[in-house]
């Protein structure tokens, strides 16, 4: 299992196309993690499951997506509605309220990924205004054989390996 995972685009479209063309055709999922600041009818989100952020109004987006992708149980919020600047446990609670796996969210624009009681809680970061990161991020996650990793890239694709883990 292979997926894409994006947040806090706010507003670029050539960006995010980029970032899908690289990867289309190794992954099998897409996950965009809030704040894209575009409509779902937008083609840039066509083939991603996308969540509602802050800075997206309407109500195109739902706020939270549960997703199995290859035996891999996904939950996705943008994170604001779970406090996510101040703590992370909303999110663990959520993730085991769902059985997810893999737990992936936004809002802070901070690259982070960390396993807590058995579960990956990952921020992807954001790609066009990073914080506390040089550049904009997102990430990959594959899944294979009871390991997890997690790997970072810049927006042009450079692998960014002081963020990257693997889990058991």
């Amino acid at each position: 299992m292979k997926a894409l995972i994006m947040s806090d685009s706010h507003g670029w479209t050539q960006e995010v196309l980029e970032i899908i063309q690289r990867h289309e055709h190794e992954i099998d999922a897409i996950f965009h993690c809030g704040d894209s600041e575009l409509n779902s009818d937008s083609p840039e989100l066509k083939s991603m499951n996308t969540v509602s952020g802050n800075c997206d109004f309407g109500s195109d987006f739902p706020n939270e997506i549960t997703e199995d992708i290859k035996g891999y149980r996904f939950f996705v919020a943008h994170g604001h509605l779970l406090n996510v600047k101040m703590t992370e446990m909303n999110l663990l609670y959520k993730g085991k309220e769902v059985g997810a796996q893999i737990v992936c969210f936004g809002h802070t624009h901070i690259p982070v990924v960390l396993k807590e009681d058995g579960i990956i809680i990952l921020n992807p970061g954001s790609i066009r205004l990073p914080r506390q990161w040089n550049v904009g991020t997102y990430a990959i996650v594959e899944a294979e054989d009871e390991q997890i990793s997690v790997t970072f890239y810049s927006v042009d694709g450079t692998e960014q390996k002081e963020l990257s883990k693997k889990f058991l």
